[in-house]
């Protein structure tokens, strides 16, 4: 994944898209391969897009609309949308290096704004980019207006900073820019571009003038090049308007008005570059005075006019947004140019250069497991298909291509279980009745288990449990996994697998992972539901089994093998089958990133590791946590679980020759969704060893 840095508003109007244009720009003049996302869109139509398409050769996805967004916050579905942010910024960043992804604008209405900005930074694993502009603020003011923003995104973690661009600052010479920088450090924040404040970059052109405050257009000159910087009235004599006169100036003034139209257009074949005329009052102007002012229209003077009074004209002139059109590739190319010269040519360096290590956080884990069981496209069975939330989440996972799902049950037990919880069955879902398919397994299964006394009475008897059918369809090759576990044991799920399915070539453990989803990031917890008192074998072997897992869906693995003691702090037999297993682990597989024994806060929390394991290449960075038994997994995995409201998923079970997951009877409807993920993209995995 690229390295992401989240460009977000510490205020309203704050130039927010410009400074991140100018980080595109400036990562691009690098040579970086650079990418840019917004995922979700204004209110209106979406402009940031459209002037990094003007701006550069990147082709942006489309962002989330407002509408889907608020659709989901106001269901309380975050998890779906921030799934779907990360889907569009990935899109982005595909062979990028750096990607720039602007936040969202607390525009009216939009109160949210800045909560969905922390969820998005959190979700991309971002770096915090805080846009801010002075008005009329002293340095300190805004200083402390960009801290006050900069909480507003929590704690950001280990080694991070507030990056700040300061925006439109009203001083020029490197003095008083000064000023503004130290005043913005002060506040622990780090200032990596102060842009001034210029008049041309907020300078419309006439055309654009024309379009949004509905003037008609007497004689277009150079409209569609020619700016404006600032406005005049003039309704006082000739003498005392020429005063206002000024090269890049918009002059109003009624239409009856000959005298000022006549000074107007003399001033232009004089030389000076008055940006345009707008006529007032809805007056016809005198034929003959226009064709008088022929030679200054010749010169590109653009003549505009409007029905309303001068005053109610200026007014609504003032009140033209300033933002750059869509279309004005010039304007663009300045702002662009003129916010990359500003960027901190070291940080901007640092940005390219640095390897931080990525997190995965949950958004982008659950993300990337729909696409990859989307590409999978794998047949799950579920044996338990007339329980409720099976059968909605084989609903939701048929509809969203997870995987094609197999629900067995009586189908008209199933249709009506479906009715009653309001459940739309997508109609590519396998219904079938295992009591009618039963007998078609009975001699494979007498035979797999002849050796183990298997008669056909017993086979039978077998037989009508869905779970046992539902591993010989695994068996027999008709089927990719199993996912069961809903409302039957551990025990229940996995014997059938073990007598049928049998482990992987090589291996003679059969053990489980949980998929933790922290709110930061995605832990792997192991084991915690199927080895109560593991040898140090075993353990060693349950840490390898898990870094494979972690690996195979994308989580780097850096296991922490857990104890009561860190290092040589305790003593014990069990610390003791800790570092034996450790050393195991270590001599099978070299290349393995493993330290133990340490305890959880020193594998997890970098300050409690600076003191406890300060040479540890695992402690403060743990992905994978190793617990030394059962009892203390299973137990810690619900605390965590229960208490923090983090989301489950699993268990996961590793060294089956073929997928079998089971599921807590206490799982939601989106645990089962995500395990048939899990089984899909496991069953890939597995079809590819064979």
């Amino acid at each position: 994944m690229a390295r992401t840095l989240f460009v977000a508003p510490a205020g309203r109007s704050v130039g927010l898209t410009t400074a991140a244009l100018g980080l595109v720009r400036a990562l691009d003049r690098l040579g970086t391969r650079v990418a840019f996302a917004k995922p979700i869109s204004t209110r209106t139509a979406d402009r940031s897009i459209a002037l990094v398409k003007l701006g550069s050769a990147l082709q942006p996805p489309e962002p989330l609309s407002r509408k889907r967004v608020e659709d989901l916050l106001s269901s309380g579905d975050e998890q779906t949308l921030l799934e779907e942010v990360v889907a569009v910024c990935s899109q982005a960043a595909e062979g990028a290096d750096v990607l720039v992804v602007e936040g969202m604008v607390p525009e009216g209405g939009a109160a949210y704004a800045m909560r969905v900005n922390a969820l998005m930074l959190r979700a991309l694993d971002a770096e915090l980019v805080l846009v801010g502009a002075p008005i009329a603020q002293t340095p300190f003011e805004l200083a402390d207006a960009l801290s006050i923003a900069a909480r507003g995104f929590g704690e950001l973690g280990e080694a991070r900073q507030v990056n700040c661009i300061v925006n439109r600052v009203p001083v020029e010479d490197d003095e008083q820019l000064a000023t503004w920088a130290s005043a913005v450090s002060a506040q622990e924040l780090t200032p990596v571009a102060l842009v001034p404040a210029r008049d041309d970059l907020s300078a419309l052109r006439v055309k654009d003038l024309a379009v949004a405050i509905g003037a008609r257009v007497l004689h277009p000159g150079d409209m569609h090049q020619r700016r404006f910087r600032d406005v005049r009235l003039c309704a006082m004599t000739v003498p005392n308007s020429v005063k206002v006169f000024a090269p890049d100036r918009l002059i109003i003034t009624p239409a009856d008005r000959d005298d000022i139209i006549l000074a107007v257009a003399l001033a232009v074949m004089g030389g000076m570059r008055i940006a345009g005329l707008v006529l007032t009052g809805g007056v016809t102007p005198n034929e003959r005075v226009m064709q008088l002012c022929a030679p200054a229209f010749a010169l590109g003077l653009p003549v505009l006019e409007v029905d309303d009074g001068s005053f109610q004209t200026a007014t609504r002139v003032g009140d033209v947004d300033r933002q750059i059109p869509i279309d004005d590739k010039e304007r663009v190319e300045l702002a662009m140019n003129v916010v990359a010269d500003r960027i901190d040519a070291a940080w901007l360096r640092s940005v390219v250069a640095s390897r931080r290590s990525q997190r995965l956080s949950p958004p982008a884990f659950r993300q990337r497991l729909v696409e990859e069981a989307r590409e999978a496209n794998r047949r799950i069975v579920l044996p338990e298909g007339t329980e409720p939330r099976t059968i909605a989440a084989a609903s939701i996972a048929q509809e969203r291509g997870i995987a094609r799902c197999v629900l067995l049950g009586e189908p008209d037990a199933v249709r009506e279980q479906a009715r009653k919880l309001g459940v739309k069955l997508h109609p590519s879902i396998e219904l079938i009745d295992p009591a009618s398919v039963s007998a078609r397994y009975l001699d494979s299964l007498v035979e797999r288990r002849q050796a183990r006394g298997m008669t056909r009475e017993r086979a039978e008897e077998e037989l009508q449990d869905s779970i046992m059918v539902g591993t010989m369809m695994l068996a027999e090759g008709e089927a990719d996994g199993l996912v069961s576990g809903a409302v039957h044991t551990t025990a229940h799920t996995i014997r059938p697998a073990l007598q049928l399915i049998k482990t992987v070539p090589g291996c003679e453990l059969v053990s489980s992972v949980f998929f933790m989803c922290l709110p930061e990031q995605v832990l792997v917890f192991g084991d915690c539901a199927v080895v109560p008192n593991p040898t140090a074998e075993q353990l060693a072997e349950i840490a390898i089994q898990s870094a494979d897992t972690a690996a195979a869906f994308g989580i780097q693995p850096r296991v922490a093998m857990l104890s009561y003691s860190t290092g040589t702090s305790g003593g014990g037999e069990e610390v003791e089958k800790v570092q034996r297993a450790t050393e195991l682990a270590s001599r099978r597989r070299p290349e393995l990133i493993i330290d133990g024994p340490l305890q959880y806060d020193a594998a997890v929390m970098p300050d409690v590791a600076r003191s406890k394991a300060p040479k540890s290449a695992v402690a403060g960075k743990a992905t994978v946590i190793i617990f030394p038994d059962l009892n203390t997994g299973n137990v810690t995995y619900k605390a965590v679980q229960r208490s923090a409201g983090v989301v489950a998923m699993g268990p996961l079970l590793q060294g089956l020759n073929r997928p079998v997951n089971d599921l807590s009877r206490g799982c939601l409807i989106e645990d089962i969704v995500f395990t048939i993920a899990l089984t899909a993209i496991q069953a890939k995995q597995s079809a590819a060893r064979r």
